[in-house]
């Protein structure tokens, strides 16, 4: 990738909370910060990501060329890096898949996308396939300071972004259903019941001492996670069955219509609730 378009990718994604377009519409992207294995300088690098679980994988193709990419020589060298995704930026350790480990998930990689398979025919290596665990510690949100409002209105963006590119992999997916798809779900899956467990345990308690007027709001919205819970059950059980494309189409499109109307009701509720409570 010319450097000078790779500048405009980071700059594009950073200025619109992930959002990239011409040749990287709709992809999964992430930010990758890597430090210089000979300058000890930071760099960043626009990649596709896979879903997986609490982790990312990338793939170090280089576009086909023969070579490792830099960035990949970099976290070789010295793997804790940052990853920025659609919202948080967050410490991560890069770990180098190998053997089986790396098999699998880079033939998942080709059946999403036949491209990584015509990359590495044409480099001549085994691409390398790296996972990128964040650490912990408390989130920072990309970009300029948000108000707690607004950060959680990019969280249900991201949830949005998710289920948008889900829907189309299903639609796509014909008789079969990937492996990569059905980790996406998955990935998905969890990372709704961890926004929801967090809601529960902390937001809300805290808005219900501060505006016992919202109680009965929480209230509802409490069943509503319940009943989405209830759904990604249902599509949970789907994926961990025979493949049925169908069947699937219609659970994720049953959860995308009730999720999208719960995230746009809790935003209408809360965004202003929170700002005053927490700016």
């Amino acid at each position: 990738m010319p450097a000078d378009f790779q500048r405009w990718v980071i700059d594009e994604f950073r200025a619109n909370g992930g959002r990239v377009g011409g040749p990287f519409a709709g992809a999964r992207l992430l930010l990758l910060t890597t430090t210089g294995a000979r300058s000890g300088a930071p760099h960043a690098v626009p990649l596709a990501y896979l879903p997986d679980g609490e982790r990312f994988l990338v793939i170090g193709s280089a576009g086909g060329s023969p070579r490792h990419p830099d960035w990949f020589r970099n976290l070789v060298a010295n793997p804790q890096v940052i990853v920025e995704d659609r919202v948080f930026v967050t410490d991560a350790k890069a770990v180098v898949l190998q053997g089986e480990e790396r098999d699998r998930a880079f033939a998942r990689a080709v059946e999403t996308d036949p491209g990584w398979a015509e990359y590495e025919a044409r480099s001549g290596r085994a691409l390398p396939v790296v996972a990128l665990y964040p650490q912990p510690g408390p989130p920072r949100f990309a970009g300029e300071p948000v108000s707690t409002g607004t950060a959680l209105t990019r969280i249900h963006d991201a949830f949005r972004r998710e289920l948008a590119l889900i829907r189309a992999e299903v639609a796509a997916a014909g008789p079969t259903v990937g492996a990569q798809l059905r980790v996406n779900c998955l990935t998905l899956c969890a990372g709704l019941h961890n926004h929801h467990v967090g809601e529960d345990g902390a937001i809300f308690p805290m808005l219900a001492e501060r505006r016992p007027d919202l109680a009965p709001t929480l209230d509802r919205l409490r069943a509503e996670h319940g009943r989405i819970a209830a759904l990604v059950d249902d599509l949970q059980e789907v994926l961990a069955g025979p493949a049925d494309p169908a069947r699937l189409r219609d659970e994720v499109d049953r959860l995308t219509e009730e999720l999208e109307a719960h995230l746009a009701r809790e935003e209408a509720d809360l965004v202003a609730a929170l700002d005053a409570a927490l700016g």
